[in-house]
């Protein structure tokens, strides 16, 4: 049988001056004196920010609408809280702060700048957004999305077949591996009419298949702080599943490993299928 060690005057202290944020400290408040004998330290630090920035009222700027700010704040709060006191976090700043009017109103939605810091933010509270606006968050990851497609696709696609093209050719072929007919045609402008042949400057051969790079496997963190880069990883992965030439997989991996290859073909429905922190 164990036993729970003591809670000293210190800790009971420290847990009343993070319950009571920084006024606390101040002798804030109704004249009840000069306040709690403590100061903050380490992560203590850190976790009283996090708090003040949602539950104080006296505050004078909170998250605001700043997307890299909230999106950095549910970071924050999945480092120093656990998961069951994140998901109440994240419903009491749905509540209290902009959120509510930023994120929770489709007509907002519709008009905010759509960056790919918002896809991170509403893919971190997805499972805290109220049915009503799911369809217009939806369209707003949407818009992003597409536009990203839209200015890398044609990079994208133009490396990817031209990595597989000199897969399957090589400029130093051995013997055995001359391609004698492209080789003939690379070299027709070096001709000897007197000697009635052709002098192969530019040999082209057949590549090795142990070169040729067919099956690719994406494997994407999906931990919290990752929203940014999945958006990246998962138009990546549609542009690859829409070339015929290449076999691409995907698997999401955090506290467990998803397989969301079937989802391929929509990078919405591969972020929407992701679980951020878990």
């Amino acid at each position: 049988m164990t036993t729970s060690q003591p809670i000293t005057n210190d800790e009971r202290l420290r847990r009343w001056r993070m319950v009571l944020g920084k006024a606390a400290s101040c002798g804030g408040g109704s004249g009840a004196g000069e306040g709690l004998p403590l100061e903050l330290e380490g992560h203590d630090v850190q976790m009283d920010q996090v708090l003040e920035a949602l539950y104080d009222s006296d505050r004078s700027a909170g998250l605001g609408n700043s997307c890299p700010n909230v999106n950095r704040w549910l970071g924050d709060i999945r480092t120093y809280f656990p998961k069951s006191v994140v998901q109440v976090m994240q419903k009491d700043a749905l509540d209290r702060l902009n959120l509510h009017q930023m994120l929770l109103e489709p007509e907002t939605l519709e008009n905010v700048e759509a960056d790919v810091h918002l896809v991170g933010t509403l893919l971190s509270l997805k499972n805290v957004i109220p049915n009503k606006t799911k369809e217009t968050a939806r369209q707003v990851v949407r818009k992003v999305v597409d536009d990203l497609e839209r200015k890398l696709r044609n990079p994208m696609t133009e490396a990817v077949r031209g990595s597989l093209s000199r897969a399957t050719r090589t400029t130093r072929p051995r013997a055995g591996e001359i391609d004698w007919h492209r080789t003939i045609r690379k070299n027709l402008s070096t001709y000897q009419p007197e000697r009635g042949t052709i002098i192969a400057e530019k040999l082209v051969g057949y590549g090795r298949k142990r070169s040729s790079l067919r099956d690719i496997v994406l494997c994407i963190d999906q931990s919290g702080s990752m929203a940014t880069s999945i958006v990246y990883s998962s138009i990546f992965g549609a542009v690859l599943a829409s070339l015929r030439a290449v076999s691409t997989k995907l698997v999401v991996f955090d506290t467990e490993v998803v397989d969301l290859t079937e989802h391929l073909h929509d990078p919405v429905d591969v972020l929407f299928g992701t679980q951020l922190g878990g």
